[in-house]
C-alpha cells in the first residue's frame, strides 16, 4: 500500500502466530532483492479494551517506531477492505496511545494524530527549556530549528527552496545528532503563504520518502507556533498534498489524505 508514495508492507498478525526478525524486515524492505517499502505495518489484536486493533510499525532498517501518519491511513483502509471491521471511525492502539482513524465518503482517510508535544523531554531532545526556536550545531554550521513530537520525534528547518535543500546530506547528519537520543525525523519546510507549505522529510531509519504524515503534522504545529502558518494548511510533499488542521494548541492535530492498495502477495518465512 502507499499514501502519497510513502509505501508500506501490511501484515495481518491478529493471531500472533507470525514470527519475524529484524533481518526479515531488512530483506523484505530491499527494493532490489525484496518487496520494497519504507515501513512494515502490522495489524495485531487489541491489547486494550477501548481499541479495535493494535498498530505496530517497523522502519526499513528493522527498528520499531512509535507512529506513522501515512501508514495509519493505509492501516484504516486495509482493515476495512478486508472486513476486519465495519466501523467508519476506528480506534487503534499504538505504543504512544490510542489514535482514531476516520474513513471519509470520498475515499480519503482522516487521522487524529494526538496533541503535539513540545517539551524537550517528550520529544526527546536535549535542551534546557522549551522554545519555538533552537540553535542546532551541525559540523561547522548552525541552524535555527523547531522540534516537536507527534508520537515520534521531529525537527524542522525552514529553507528558501526545498528543491535545493541538502536533504540527504543534512538529513542524515541531523537524524543521528547527539541532541536527539532516539534519533529524529528531519523536515525541510518552504513556506509559500500562511495556508500552504512545501515539505521534504528525511525519515529516521529510512531516508527521504515521498511523504511523511507525522512529519507534515509536526511541520504545521511548529510553523504555527512560530507564527509562519495558520492552524489549517495544505502541506505539499513530493508525493502529493495533505490537509493538516490543528483546532487549538491543546487539541489533537488532524491529517487528511488519500491511500491506495497496490498489490497483494504471499511470502514464506
Amino acid at each position: 500500500m502507499h499514501g502519497l508514495g510513502n509505501d508500506f508492507m501490511v501484515l495481518d498478525n491478529r493471531s500472533g502466530d507470525i514470527q519475524f526478525s529484524t533481518e526479515n524486515i531488512r530483506a523484505w524492505s530491499n527494493r532490489y532483492t525484496g518487496i520494497g517499502f519504507d515501513q512494515l505495518l502490522v495489524v495485531k489484536a487489541a491489547s486494550v479494551a477501548d481499541a479495535e486493533f493494535d498498530y505496530q510499525i517497523f522502519n526499513a532498517d528493522g527498528e520499531e517506531v512509535e507512529h506513522c501518519g501515512n501508514g495509519a491511513r493505509c492501516f484504516a483502509r486495509y482493515v476495512h477492505e478486508r472486513e476486519l471491521t465495519h466501523s467508519q471511525s476506528i480506534r487503534v492502539n499504538t505504543v504512544r496511545g490510542i489514535i482514531t482513524l476516520h474513513l471519509l465518503e470520498d475515499g480519503q482517510v482522516s487521522v487524529l494524530m494526538g496533541v503535539p508535544q513540545f517539551e524537550p523531554a517528550a520529544i526527546p531532545f536535549l535542551a534546557e527549556q522549551v522554545s519555538d526556536f533552537y540553535t542546532l550545531a551541525v559540523g561547522d554550521q548552525s541552524f535555527q530549528v523547531g522540534a516537536a513530537s507527534i508520537g515520534n520525534p521531529h525537527v524542522l528547518l525552514k529553507v528558501d527552496d526545498v528543491d535545493h535543500a541538502e536533504v540527504s546530506k543534512l538529513g542524515a547528519a541531523i537524524e543521528s545528532h547527539e541532541r536527539f537520543p532516539r534519533r529524529v525525523n528531519v523536515g525541510f519546510m518552504q513556506v509559500l503563504d500562511r495556508q500552504h507549505m512545501r515539505l521534504r522529510v528525511f525519515e529516521r531509519g529510512v531516508g527521504e520518502t515521498l511523504a511523511c504524515g507525522s512529519g507534515a503534522c509536526a511541520a504545521l504545529a511548529i510553523a504555527h507556533r512560530q507564527n509562519l502558518l495558520d492552524n489549517t494548511a495544505i502541506v505539499s510533499l513530493p508525493g502529493g498534498d495533505l490537509k493538516i488542521h490543528w483546532p487549538n494548541m491543546q487539541a489533537s492535530i488532524e491529517m487528511t489524505g488519500p491511500c491506495s492498495t497496490v498489490f497483494e502477495g504471499q511470502i514464506k518465512i
